[in-house]
């Protein structure tokens, strides 16, 4: 199974890269987690969120893996527990799914892209950095595949 987080952003600090590294590299060899950074578009000069935003779609879009399923981060979706992204996780490889997450930049995603989704998922009703989401999906999702492997990671 290929896992893909396409996130808007590039040129993430270290402590960024480093964490998001050390949870990519604990999985098996029967799952993937790739990282694709999507370069943003620049605000500014008449750039407004809204074509900012358009840009943006333009090159997340391109970017999907073909035959993926479509889970988007939004602070709107819907709040699942580590156990139900397992669950959610688990279903995806049953049906040999390979799993896109989707991480927008700083004005957010395009209202088609959301509709777009299989899932939309809350990583947190807060407003985080997205350097930190990136660390926390990857978390969030090692954490679902250690509950699916019986790995002590994690804990109930």
């Amino acid at each position: 199974m290929k896992l893909t987080i396409l996130a808007v952003g590039t040129k993430m600090p270290r402590w960024v890269d480093d964490a998001y590294q050390d949870y990519a590299k604990r999985f098996g060899r029967d799952v993937t987690l790739e990282l694709k950074e999507i370069k943003p578009e620049k605000r500014g000069g008449g750039v407004t969120a809204e074509k900012g935003i358009a840009a943006e779609h333009e090159r997340l879009v391109a970017a999907i893996p073909p035959r993926s399923r479509l889970v988007v981060m939004d602070e709107r979706g819907r709040n699942w527990t580590s156990v139900k992204l397992a669950e959610g996780l688990k279903g995806w490889m049953e049906g040999g799914d390979d799993v896109c997450f989707i991480i927008g930049g700083a004005d957010g995603l395009s209202d088609e892209l959301k509709a777009r989704a299989d899932v939309l998922l809350q990583l947190s009703a807060m407003t985080l950095p997205h350097g930190m989401v990136r660390v926390m999906l990857a978390e969030q999702i090692y954490r679902a595949w250690s509950i699916l492997n019986n790995h002590p990671y994690h804990r109930e």
